[in-house]
């Protein structure tokens, strides 16, 4: 059994203690988007991760953008938030995937896909929250807890896979007594996130729904975008949807308005 101190030392890791990253978010949050440019600059790291983030074909610019003052302005408050979360993130993620086929490219394509979608459905929803538009870095956050989990019980996980067909949110369950989406929660504690966007997650696995009609609503969308995610050819071959057990009837009501956003055919 893996012990909640030893799921709490990898959580302790998130975000890292870099005096840089926290002034960046705190000026962020506090909407100082010039304050935090200059700030971020200093970090060398960052500034080559946040450049090479916007400059993607997925982000959509058609000029290439280098300015960090520029980029944050482009990104505004919340995004901005969200791209440092990932930025901290690509520092966690082991540089050799032992479980998940993964790479830091693959790692990178995942941040990106749920970050820009996930903006997209709450531009549709017409939400503006900064901690609800950061949560969607939660389940990129966990996938790495899991993976360094995993890996200190490799044979474990590999008797209880060869023993029955279960997924691996049920071995996650089984070898600690938490899932995907209960490990998306105390990060979220860890970040000192709002108790909203823990039960958001939660709804999102599909399992366990929201009493709160409004929570619900994004937990649904949530859990279409992480099953529309992690279906997709290059995540199934990493094992990623293995954690996710879609529940249809949980999104019906949203399902159609899902894909004509999403433009699935």
């Amino acid at each position: 059994m893996i012990t909640n101190e030893k799921i709490n030392s990898f959580i302790e890791k998130i975000p890292p203690t870099s005096k840089v990253l926290q002034v960046t978010l705190a000026l962020l949050d506090s909407g100082e988007l010039i304050k935090a440019a200059q700030i971020a600059k200093e970090d060398l790291a960052l500034s080559s991760y946040l450049k090479s983030l916007v400059n993607k074909p997925i982000y959509g610019f058609k000029n290439q953008v280098d300015d960090i003052s520029q980029i944050f302005g482009i990104l505004g408050v919340a995004k901005s938030q969200q791209a440092v979360y990932n930025y901290m993130m690509s520092l966690l993620s082991p540089k050799k995937w032992s479980l998940f086929a993964l790479n830091q490219s693959s790692f990178h394509d995942l941040q990106d896909t749920l970050a820009v979608n996930w903006q997209k459905i709450l531009h549709h929803l017409q939400i503006t929250d900064k901690e609800i538009q950061s949560a969607i870095t939660l389940l990129p956050a966990s996938i790495i807890v899991a993976e360094a989990l995993f890996h200190e019980k490799k044979e474990d996980v590999a008797l209880l896979r060869s023993a029955s067909a279960i997924d691996l949110n049920t071995v996650l369950l089984r070898l600690c007594e938490r899932d995907l989406f209960d490990i998306c929660v105390m990060i979220a504690k860890k970040w000192e996130m709002n108790e909203s966007i823990g039960m958001i997650v939660q709804a999102a696995s599909g399992s366990k729904p929201a009493e709160d009609a409004q929570i619900d609503t994004l937990g649904k969308w949530m859990h279409l975008l992480l099953f529309f995610t992690l279906s997709q050819p290059k995540f199934i071959q990493a094992q990623l949807n293995d954690f996710i057990d879609f529940h249809i009837e949980y999104v019906d009501t949203i399902y159609e308005e899902f894909a004509q956003l999403m433009e699935i055919a």
